[in-house]
């Protein structure tokens, strides 16, 4: 076999390789999909119950994702948090603000979006809102380390992902819960923050991503088949082999 040749089937048997590997990576991911839209939509109909307490922190899970809860408490709008945000209603902040519940500890509120015109606290005075409040909204789960290429960084108060921990850390809150809680629709005084916004429909198009990878690979096996087939090698001048 010609070199050339050699060289062109170990390319084609390693994109086939990648290409197969990769169809499997989109089958794992419309499972684990499948499995999400499910869940949501399961938790979706219970009726909202309280946040979990202490106690239960340590069996908190994927389980406990969007989880209705209702939580009572007051807000510290000193030490809220501002995580980037893309939202429908363009790109923004998340409002992370503190709750010291009724029974003590405290628990991350995402209270909604603002655009940058918004994000200052003392462009939203009315939506500061004081005393004793009771929210409602959807058990969220952690999201550390920021987002990919962009680390959160706590010390110049630069935030990309609502990073339970972290956020806790920097704002020196504690006990925290080891979760947090997107606020539902009910609108804050003066329009903002917007709340709301959690995303519980999710695109599924995997099973045609893994189709293509798959053709792909197919496609792949095939060059290599025709490039060694004895009668490709017979065209060429060559002796089919007996």
């Amino acid at each position: 076999m010609p070199l050339r040749t050699a060289v062109f089937v170990l390319l084609c048997l390693a994109l086939f390789a990648l290409f197969s590997a990769l169809g499997t990576w989109q089958l794992e991911r419309r499972a684990w999909k499948l499995e999400l839209i499910e869940q949501v939509d399961r938790q979706l109909r219970r009726a909202p119950g309280p946040a979990p307490d202490p106690s239960i922190w340590p069996d908190i899970g994927a389980g406990h994702a969007y989880l209705p809860v209702l939580v009572r408490g007051e807000f510290d709008h000193a030490r809220e948090t501002l995580v980037q945000a893309l939202t429908k209603h363009g790109s923004g902040y998340w409002v992370m603000t503190p709750l010291r519940t009724e029974q003590g500890f405290w628990v991350l509120i995402n209270r909604g979006f603002v655009d940058p015109a918004h994000a200052a606290a003392a462009q939203r005075p009315a939506g500061q809102r004081q005393g004793k409040v009771e929210i409602r909204g959807l058990l969220r789960q952690s999201e550390p380390q920021g987002r990919f290429l962009q680390p959160n960084r706590a010390a110049a108060d630069r935030w990309y992902s609502r990073d339970v921990s972290a956020i806790g850390q920097a704002r020196a809150l504690d006990p925290l819960a080891p979760y947090f809680i997107d606020a539902d629709p009910q609108p804050n005084p003066g329009g903002w923050p917007i709340g709301g916004l959690t995303v519980i429909r999710f695109r599924n198009a995997h099973l045609g991503y893994a189709l293509t990878w798959y053709a792909l690979a197919l496609l792949s096996a095939a060059s290599a088949w025709l490039a060694i087939s004895p009668s490709k090698n017979t065209k060429n001048g060559d002796a089919p082999l007996s």
